[in-house]
């Protein structure tokens, strides 16, 4: 008999995450968005006429309409557009009310639903127009914490060109200490995440190379040795995934560690995952990845200019790609990939490893469950075994899988909000797969 899985995370617990966030975090990045959209009613008047501002004001009433729904737990309703998974989610819904013997609301559904499905509602109150189809509420703040982390992202990118210039001739032992530094770095520039602040400015304004030997006593489980051991056990592929979590500097942290597994000789291809609609406030889609790639061949700072052409250069040649599977919007966790997504289950056969940057991808590989946090990583993935993978997640929601015994005693008498304050971290490894 198949063993019980645990409680989806929820709303239902007055006391959880969860609550406040649907109770108080969800609304104002409602009324956030709102707001952006109000304000864009001249230049929108000027750059496409009479007819977009009524589109406008069409979508802020959707919005508003959806805050009213979420703040007075109705239903959770049908999508209407005609996007490519509008049916995907309808079908999820009638899934999730058939589970539940009744229709999904807001206080009651599992917390992971709820959330993805209030930015889908967001995106069809965008699919509904016939000219602003393309707008991005949250396109203004992404690049806002893109450019108030120049200064960091020029001190990080000054450290990466010194590192390049002398890897090609760096020993073993060397390239070891890169990765180890750059899953470092990368984890820990997932701290600047806009869903959680209620996307409030959030942008790394101090440099992360001098915060990280005061950071690595935070982190939890640190598995680079078996991240390490991948790399170089697994010598036939030479391809490399990282699904990216936000743009801004989380981003340029992610590019920093794609060159180095490229300039190190561990991949000769990385492929980036991104998401094929603003999602999560701060979550990467191909405009902030084009955007934020112009923005550095276009900075006065020499080595943003210098990687920026350089990273163009390698969507050119094809050794880094850029693509956005409407699977990593849908409500599914990720052990519901091989069902619902065969084809890009299938596509990790020849990866040599999957990083999954960030809390919701976090969420999704575990499927935000309510696990024992000394659960082992492998059980909580649930069969979630494309190839090998590794989670670099600083924690922002109150779940975790992997801890040892004691250990989150031992933490919470450092950290009573350790779960969620983006102050402590994971880099958990699985290395089954079921290719």
């Amino acid at each position: 008999m198949e063993e019980k899985l645990p409680e989806p995370l929820s709303a239902k617990n007055k006391s959880s995450f969860a609550y406040l966030t649907i109770r108080d975090r969800l609304p104002v990045i409602l009324s956030k968005v709102a707001d952006t959209v109000y304000r864009k009613k001249t230049a929108v008047k000027d750059l496409h006429g009479e007819d977009a501002t009524e589109e406008l004001k069409f979508i802020a009433g959707c919005i508003s309409k959806l805050r009213n729904e979420l703040q007075t737990d109705k239903a959770v309703i049908p999508l209407r557009d005609n996007a490519p998974d509008t049916e995907i989610w309808n079908l999820s819904i009638a899934e999730l009310a058939k589970k539940e013997g009744e229709e999904p609301k807001w206080f009651k559904s599992p917390w992971l639903y709820v959330e993805c499905y209030m930015y889908r509602r967001i995106q069809e109150a965008m699919g509904q127009c016939n000219i602003l189809h393309n707008l991005d509420p949250f396109e203004e703040q992404k690049k806002k914490a893109f450019t108030d982390s120049e200064e960091a992202s020029e001190v990080l990118l000054h450290y990466l060109r010194g590192i390049t210039e002398k890897a090609a001739t760096a020993s073993e032992e060397d390239k070891m200490e890169y990765i180890r530094e750059f899953l470092q770095i990368a984890l820990w520039g997932n701290r600047c995440d806009l869903s959680i602040s209620a996307s409030q400015e959030n942008s790394q304004t101090e440099s992360i190379l001098d915060q990280l030997h005061h950071l690595e006593p935070n982190i939890l489980i640190n598995e680079t040795s078996h991240v390490q051991q991948c790399l170089r056990s697994s010598m036939n592929s030479q391809t490399i995934d990282i699904v990216l979590d936000n743009a801004g500097f989380e981003l340029v942290t992610d590019l920093c560690l794609a060159e180095i597994l490229i300039v190190c000789g561990w991949a000769s291809c990385i492929r980036m995952h991104g998401k094929a609609i603003p999602w999560f406030v701060s979550d990467v889609t191909r405009s902030d990845f084009d955007w934020s790639l112009d923005s550095l061949s276009n900075s006065s700072k020499p080595s943003m200019a210098y990687f920026g052409d350089l990273w163009k250069q390698r969507l050119t040649n094809k050794s880094w790609n850029f693509s956005a599977e409407n699977f990593w919007t849908t409500p599914y966790d990720f052990a519901e990939m091989k069902t619902h997504a065969p084809d890009l289950y299938e596509s990790f056969n020849d990866t040599k490893i999957i990083f999954f940057k960030g809390d919701l991808n976090y969420r999704k590989l575990v499927g935000d469950l309510n696990w024992e946090p000394t659960t082992s990583f492998e059980v909580a993935l649930r069969g979630f075994h494309p190839a090998p993978l590794c989670a670099l997640r600083t924690c922002k929601a109150d779940l975790i899988a992997g801890l040892e015994k004691g250990q989150k005693d031992e933490v919470e008498k450092k950290d009573k909000k350790w779960m969620l304050d983006g102050n402590w971290s994971v880099i958990s490894f699985c290395g089954k797969s079921n290719q």
